[in-house]
């Protein structure tokens, strides 16, 4: 009788087990809350207090990931045990190139919050990409990722944008856009703050603060 029970118990945890370890599409995973979504991309702002684990969620497109804090997360899918410790940092930026459905989840196994925007790229525009106009800190066939770091007072180069592009804020910053005609405004950002842009612009970037600030821009391929 004993044994029978012990079989029985064994068979609803195993059961209880493989419930809760039934994947969910990245967008319905509780700390993914989605900021932005579009024919293009969808990005998410994924929050992790110390200790805490994301569900095992599916990840069904090419994805480019930019870390908003300096956080310590290890990573795990289906049926393999948890990863090593992997160090993050504010502006790391990674991209993942799929060729189908990824599965994981994210450990928070540190002493400090984790923050990372997480951008899906859904499709790509049907004319040709035009040059980069900063330096590529990564890419893939659909997008490419270029990082401006500005020191207070500091202007970039005046550069044209010819495809639709995400502007992603990893620090606070008074950031100020200028055209060739002398025409600016600015805008206070918050670390994670984004800006959608789907046309052709011509602009510096000026850091009108008091710290240094960074800027990363995804350009569509």
């Amino acid at each position: 009788m004993q044994s029978a029970l012990c079989f029985v118990f064994a068979l609803l945890f195993s059961q209880v087990l493989m419930c809760q370890e039934k994947p969910v599409p990245v967008e319905d995973e509780p700390h993914h809350r989605v900021v932005l979504k579009n024919d293009f991309v969808l990005v998410m702002h994924v929050t992790l207090s110390p200790g805490e684990s994301t569900l095992f969620h599916t990840h069904s497109h090419t994805r480019i990931a930019i870390e908003l804090t300096d956080a310590t997360i290890a990573q795990q899918t289906p049926g393999e045990p948890e990863g090593a410790p992997e160090q993050r940092d504010p502006g790391d930026v990674s991209t993942v190139a799929t060729n189908g459905p990824y599965t994981h989840r994210v450990h928070n196994v540190g002493n400090s919050p984790f923050e990372v925007l997480d951008v899906e790229l859904l499709q790509k525009p049907t004319e040709p990409a035009s040059k980069a106009t900063a330096t590529v800190k990564a890419g893939n066939p659909s997008a490419r990722t270029q990082k401006w770091k500005l020191e207070p007072g500091k202007t970039s180069a005046m550069h044209t944008h010819e495809r639709p592009y995400l502007i992603i804020s990893v620090t606070p910053l008074m950031l100020k856009m200028t055209d060739p005609e002398g025409k600016s405004f600015a805008h206070e950002l918050k670390a994670g703050d984004i800006h959608w842009v789907d046309a052709k612009v011509t602009h510096s970037l000026t850091n009108e603060g008091t710290t240094a600030g960074e800027i990363v821009e995804i350009e569509l391929n």
